[in-house]
């Protein structure tokens, strides 16, 4: 397939990008390499997509519409992937209007590209953080999820609306993902793992929020790479279950699909501390401090409309997942 991926050189883009290249897809990514984290970091992922013959990268930003549509009037796309986005809930509270561009304008256009591009099925990310205020564990797709916590995560609310009312309008078949804390090499520098590992290899005290009262749903990204690929395979249709008048959240009468992607079980942070010490080999100082605003206290997935789907569930475990991420990072840093 001719595949455009945005986000390329984002954690979680390069990885699909490498694993559709190694299944013998052709492969565009796009990125606007911000500075939001170690542009450096980006341009070494890119490295190591740029071997291959099939892979085409393009420099460019979601938010600028010109170039997105003559982007989408020039090629033809069976599967656009969106990744790219303002990442970040805690950033969300200083820059807000970075959100506003990347995931909602960048996303509009991504959308009107689909949509005039004839593009069979649009995969985009959503995030486990739309649960905001819901309480109710496991977060199933089927829950109201009306009270966001961040702008982030009313921009991902956002997107699956947007995402609908083209699928509605256009027949624009639509899947989003609801990634849950994604973790593994090549990761990203402002996730909690990345920035323990080097605080403590750096003698330095980690920052522990909520006192360390937190549980995450951590997902390995295999895992999710693996999630993608077969939510890409398996185009929706139109659920001849879904009624208006008893409406379910994750489906419709058009084709328009939500999944989460998470490993179903969630883990207190202080044993995911205590995993990455003892892959390390070295304990951390640690620095107790309030939640902060824009966070919640746990997540955890619900995967069984992933199950059912695709017949796949993430497995990885915490363990194994971080011994991979501190092998690399000692090896990236070295």
């Amino acid at each position: 397939m001719n595949i455009l991926i945005t986000g390329a050189a984002g954690f979680i883009g390069s990885a699909l990008s490498l694993r559709l290249l190694n299944d013998g897809h052709r492969v565009w990514g796009i990125d606007n390499l911000n500075d939001y984290y170690d542009v450096n970091l980006k341009k070494d992922r890119l490295a190591l997509l740029s071997v291959y013959p099939d892979f085409k990268f393009i420099f460019l930003d979601l938010a600028d519409r010109p170039n997105m549509a003559k982007l989408f009037e020039e090629n033809t796309f069976d599967c656009v992937v969106n990744l790219a986005a303002q990442a970040g809930v805690r950033y969300s509270l200083e820059n807000p209007a970075s959100y506003v561009d990347s995931n909602l304008v960048g996303f509009g256009n991504i959308l009107e590209g689909c949509r005039h591009g004839g593009v069979r099925h649009l995969v985009f990310a959503s995030s486990s953080s739309v649960y905001g205020l819901n309480t109710h564990m496991p977060f199933s797709v089927r829950h109201n999820v009306d009270h966001p916590v961040s702008l982030y995560a009313a921009s991902k609310k956002a997107n699956e609306l947007m995402a609908h009312s083209y699928s509605y309008l256009y027949n624009l078949p639509v899947t989003g993902l609801r990634f849950f804390t994604v973790y593994g090499p090549w990761g990203r520098p402002d996730m909690a793992l990345f920035l323990f590992t080097k605080a403590i290899l750096d003698d330095e005290p980690i920052k522990v929020f909520n006192n360390g009262k937190m549980q995450r749903d951590f997902t390995y990204i295999d895992d999710i790479v693996e999630g993608v690929v077969r939510v890409m395979n398996n185009v929706p249709e139109p659920d001849p279950e879904w009624s208006g008048k008893n409406p379910v959240p994750s489906s419709s009468c058009v084709p328009y699909r939500i999944y989460n992607i998470g490993n179903n079980e969630p883990v207190p942070l202080m044993d995911f501390v205590h995993a990455i010490e003892d892959a390390l080999g070295k304990k951390a100082k640690i620095d107790y401090l309030p939640m902060q605003a824009g966070d919640v206290p746990a997540t955890w997935a619900d995967v069984d409309d992933l199950i059912a789907a695709t017949g796949f569930k993430p497995e990885t475990s915490v363990k194994q997942g971080i011994q991979n991420f501190v092998d690399w990072y000692k090896e990236y840093y070295a």
